[in-house]
């Protein structure tokens, strides 16, 4: 795994020292950066495989990071935030970041998120090249672009998540039933164990708000309390 390169964006020394640590030992090849600017410079020269960003930096957001390189690149990205606040887990997922770790977070639990994307990216890209994601899935006003793990509705793209993909290929293949955040984290998330149930909430609220941006009325997502959720189509 050395030829893998991270690039950590953190601004506190102690922070960012056990994040290295613990990303070295198992192997990555780490680059630091202690502000948004620093990290946007060292991005476009080295082009790391991964990014963790933390959300308050001494520049610039790691929101404001994190939209710039969404402008010309996919690579993962991680947030670390010091609140607890739905508001910053929400923010950064609609803006393209691929998890979040909330402070304090355990070395192991940062590694774990780390290795189980970069698994589910490789495993996109070996897919991919061999052919055998091609294909498309039309269910109701829905279609899912298996080659490209992507989807819209009513013909308009709605720049899904890897997550969000993954849920709705779920709910599609499976109208009307009720999945728990469990099941869906069992069958989305290649470490369940190291995801946590609101983190399946919030790309619900953002999958419903992609969904919303396309038709500000259309809400096939319920949500069972205590249960969990289901996609329900309009009968024909």
């Amino acid at each position: 795994m050395s030829e893998v390169s991270v690039l950590v964006v953190e601004d506190e020394p102690t922070i960012a020292e056990t994040i290295l640590y613990a990303l070295e030992i198992e192997g990555y090849r780490v680059t630091h950066a202690e502000t948004g600017g620093a990290a946007l410079e060292i991005f476009a020269d080295d082009q790391p495989a991964f990014v963790i960003l933390d959300v308050g930096l001494p520049d610039i957001t790691g929101f404001e990071v994190c939209r710039e390189l969404r402008k010309s690149s996919d690579v993962p990205i991680l947030f670390l935030t010091a609140r607890d606040g739905e508001i910053d887990r929400v923010v950064g997922l609609e803006i393209g970041a691929d998890d979040y770790v909330v402070k304090p977070f355990s070395p192991r639990e940062l590694t774990a998120r780390v290795n189980a994307i970069l698994r589910r990216n490789k495993r996109g890209i070996d897919s991919g090249s061999s052919g055998a994601g091609d294909g498309e899935i039309s269910v109701g006003r829905f279609t899912l672009y298996l080659d490209r793990y992507q989807g819209s509705l009513d013909g308009v793209e709605l720049n899904l998540s890897r997550y969000e993909f993954g849920m709705l290929k779920v709910f599609l293949e499976h109208p009307g039933r009720v999945f728990s955040r469990d099941q869906l984290m069992g069958l989305v998330w290649d470490e369940p164990d190291a995801a946590l149930d609101r983190t399946v909430d919030a790309h619900i609220k953002t999958l419903r708000k992609k969904l919303h941006a396309v038709d500000a009325d259309f809400d096939p997502i319920n949500t069972h309390r205590g249960l969990g959720y289901a996609l329900l189509l309009p009968r024909s």
